[in-house]
């Protein structure tokens, strides 16, 4: 059985926890429960290392260089035979040994000598940094401490930069349906992609795994579309449905449920860095969820893809959206802001602005580009073709844009509410100086303010979370002070920050695409902030790399695993597709379906590729163990979503209803699905935050899938999950009144598996329920209780 994790805070009180406990154990040693063949971790080692990497160049590189290089470089070893001016002196450490131990901070000695903790060594001898970058390094060495190649004198100035010849790296060059290849002897393809897996197994001399079983593949179909179980009615229909047409059908009943927008919106909130709460100067911090509903709605009318990404960079600017789209802005209008103490300088406060922007600009080019243009903020790109000036011409479109609420209305209307508002809150504020609240005085200004509000059309319109026009100037006020001054739509250009630093400004960047993916030289944006024509760009000159991007995190979701193992790092430090003309006609043939997602979904799904059995095959494992060339079905781990909404529903309790604010999962009356849980950027729930559920206060490019005893204490002593098998019990007591405990074991088999109990395991069970002494009721509890924590739940095959 897989170890689970669980919440610090459960609590093992009385009787029950315990009596939980050992019944659990009991029944899983009895019934020899083993883990399957491990699921796929999400982006494999290639992922971790990926953003290790990144980590390294974002945050360690640049404090090597500004806080450590002037002593300790090749060309001035001044002290302890380091240099850190290159890759090979921080790997080789210096005359007190290794500077670093991958994974393992604490034993670190680069960290004992920024924290101080050491009298006699101390770095940087100027003073002690901030918590926050050395907490950026204790980040990258837990994360691997991956140090990519760099040598001394190699941060590239921008004509070092081939443009032309960094044009011709993969993910950059134009798309074009490829010929299907036909090998001979394959009898097996059903769709394009089928061929392209085909060849490269042959290749291997590997031969593809037989159709999964018609119970299998529902269950693997119901839960990748709408991140829920099928019912045992909905799987006998499909197993006894002898049309030749009936996985077909079962594929587009599912894309056009409307759970099929709920189970892959919360796919897109996780690169979206969604929260419920935002900052508090905004009023509406209640209506973050209309963006998440919003983006649900989206995917079960199949918006094309292009137009998902316009609104959500733009939907105030391009002209033709409808009121109710203003709330696509909430991806760019829910990005984190960090705190500015105005009684601390400008340069302070600079500086965390200045990350605010930074944080767009790399959310939107990692979620919508694969690509870490945040690499280039404090040097030339390391790696990929990004310039610094390519950074600012993109952080200045961010600089030029601010949070604001906005009512779902035409502009008109809305100016209108705004008024109405300001009124209102000027009222209100002269009500609050009166004492006396029953005096004419207050009466007169109460029934102004009821007159506003009742005679102003729509005034209670709901608002969401969106962005203005306008640039945001940090200007000094006296000694030590700052004044932050909003100028409405008054785009800005910003200069060039030399090695990152606000207060150290070069030349003004025109605000611009990334140079090389622009088609031709990159013009200057003149239209407001340029959102609308970055979302342009992006769809147009990009347009090969953002259709690849999102059909590679298409297909992770279906197979475990994406074509490209790192869906946000589609440079030269990502790692290459494993079939790269597999992914160029699907990403082609998608763009010319209209971008259509259900398109993309039914390709998939349709494939001989997606329907093989999971089972392990020594022969293929030999050759390929880590199932990149898809010889069989990646076995895959259900994420928290999934997996609380299915005890939910095979209880007979889940809350389909859709849309709607938000509510606590701790809340124990909370039945509606995971998706409309509270998230927080700053208190994550427990259940969330020990299943791996990502930090919402940035772009997320995959779930990180734990197995820790935590896990397991959670499944054994959660009150969630002893309401569940509380309730499913119920839920047997009523609809199988009569039924012998052999028909009930078999229905819970069906319920929760999607399969009938087998012999060994209804003997088992039988003889488990026989030693329930005096309280059998509660034995049953305990059983229905364990198969809830069992890897065949857990797991989709």
């Amino acid at each position: 059985m897989i170890a689970v994790r669980s919440h610090p805070q459960t609590t093992t009180q009385g009787r029950r926890p315990r009596r939980a406990l050992s019944l659990f154990v009991g029944l899983i040693t009895s019934l020899g429960i083993t883990a399957g063949d491990s699921p796929v971790v999400a982006d494999d080692a290639a992922q971790a290392a990926g953003e290790s990497a990144e980590l390294f160049e974002r945050h360690v590189r640049p404090l090597l260089i500004d806080h450590c290089a002037e002593c300790h470089s090749a060309e001035d070893l001044q002290e302890g035979e380091l240099a850190l001016d290159a890759s090979a002196g921080l790997k080789e450490g210096g005359s007190r040994g290794p500077l670093f131990v991958a994974g393992k901070p604490d034993e670190s000695l680069l960290l004992r000598v920024l924290r101080y903790e050491d009298e006699d060594l101390q770095m940087p001898p100027s003073g002690k940094l901030d918590d926050a970058p050395i907490a950026r390094v204790e980040e990258w060495i837990r994360s691997g401490a991956v140090v990519p190649e760099y040598g001394a004198g190699t941060i590239r100035k921008e004509d070092e930069i081939d443009f032309a010849a960094a044009r011709e790296f993969w993910s950059f060059q134009p798309l074009d349906p490829q010929p299907a290849p036909i090998v001979e002897g394959d009898d097996w393809s059903r769709e394009p992609i089928d061929r392209f897996v085909f060849q490269r197994l042959a290749e291997e001399q590997l031969t593809p795994s037989p159709e999964a079983s018609r119970p299998t593949l529902i269950r693997r179909a119901t839960f990748d579309l709408i991140g829920l179980p099928p019912t045992p009615d909905e799987i006998e229909r499909f197993v006894s449905d002898e049309s030749p047409d009936a996985y077909e059908r079962l594929i587009d009943r599912l894309l056009a449920s409307p759970h099929y927008g709920e189970r892959w919106a919360r796919h897109w909130l996780d690169v979206a860095r969604y929260t419920d709460q935002t900052p508090e100067w905004l009023s509406s911090t209640d209506r973050a969820w209309l963006y998440r509903d919003w983006v649900a709605r989206a995917l079960n009318e199949d918006l094309p893809y292009d137009r998902f990404v316009t609104l959500q960079l733009a939907a105030d600017m391009t002209g033709d959206a409808q009121p109710e789209d203003l709330a696509a802005l909430g991806f760019l209008g829910l990005s984190p802001t960090y705190w500015k103490e105005l009684k601390l300088a400008p340069d302070v406060i600079m500086t965390v602005v200045a990350e605010e922007w930074d944080e767009r600009v790399d959310a939107v080019s990692r979620s919508f580009l694969g690509l870490t243009v945040s690499c280039a903020r404090c040097h030339d790109h390391k790696f990929d073709p990004v310039s610094m000036e390519d950074y600012y011409a993109l952080a200045g479109v961010f600089a030029s844009t601010q949070l604001t609420d906005q009512p779902l209305l035409p502009s008109a209307e809305a100016d209108v509410v705004r008024t109405a508002r300001k009124q209102v809150a000027d009222l209100e504020a002269q009500l609050a100086k009166i004492e006396d609240k029953e005096s004419e005085a207050a009466k007169t200004i109460t029934a102004q303010i009821e007159s506003i509000q009742r005679e102003t059309p729509h005034y209670d319109a709901p608002w969401v979370h969106a962005v203005e026009e306008a640039s945001l100037y940090v200007l000094p006020d006296g000694t030590d002070a700052t004044r932050l001054e909003t100028r409405p739509n008054e785009p800005r250009d910003l200069p060039l920050f030399r090695r990152g630093n606000p207060s150290n400004p070069g030349e003004v960047v025109p605000r611009r695409f990334l140079e090389v993916l622009a088609a031709s030289d990159a013009h200057a944006f003149k239209e407001g902030s340029g959102r609308l024509e970055l979302a342009e760009s992006i769809l147009s000159d990009a347009q090969p790399l953002a259709a690849r991007v999102i059909v590679n995190r298409v297909w992770r979701h279906h197979f475990g695993r994406g074509i490209v193992s790192t869906p946000s790092n589609f440079g030269t430090q990502g790692s290459r597709p494993t079939h790269p003309e597999l992914l160029d006609d699907l990403a082609a043939r998608f763009v010319a379906a209209g971008w259509s997602l259900k398109w993309l979904h039914r390709e998939i799904m349709l494939s001989a590729a997606y329907r093989q059995s999971s089972a392990h095959r020594s022969d293929a494992g030999d050759i390929d163990p880590d199932n990149h060339l898809l010889w069989r079905m990646n076995r895959r781990r259900l994420e928290i979503e999934p997996w609380r909404d299915a005890m939910l529903a095979t209880a007979g309790n889940l809350d389909e209803r859709l849309g709607g604010p938000s509510s606590s999962l701790a809340d124990a009356a909370n039945v509606r699905r995971t998706l409309y849980g509270t998230i927080g950027r700053q208190e994550m729930d427990d259940m969330l935050r020990l299943y791996d559920f990502p930090q919402p206060d940035a772009h997320s490019p995959g779930r990180e899938p734990t197995t820790t005893p935590l896990q397991q204490l959670f499944v054994l002593n959660s009150d969630f999950l002893y309401r569940q098998s509380e309730t499913l019990l119920s839920r047997l007591e009523t609809d199988f009144p009569d039924a012998s405990d052999e028909e009930k074991i078999n229905a819970c088999y069906r319920l929760l598996f999607g399969r009938p109990a087998g012999q060994e395991e209804t003997q088992l069970a039988l003889k488990f329920l026989a030693a329930g002494g005096a309280d059998p009721r509660e034995q049953w509890r305990a059983y229905v209780h364990s198969l809830y924590g069992l890897n065949e739940f857990l797991f989709v095959d």
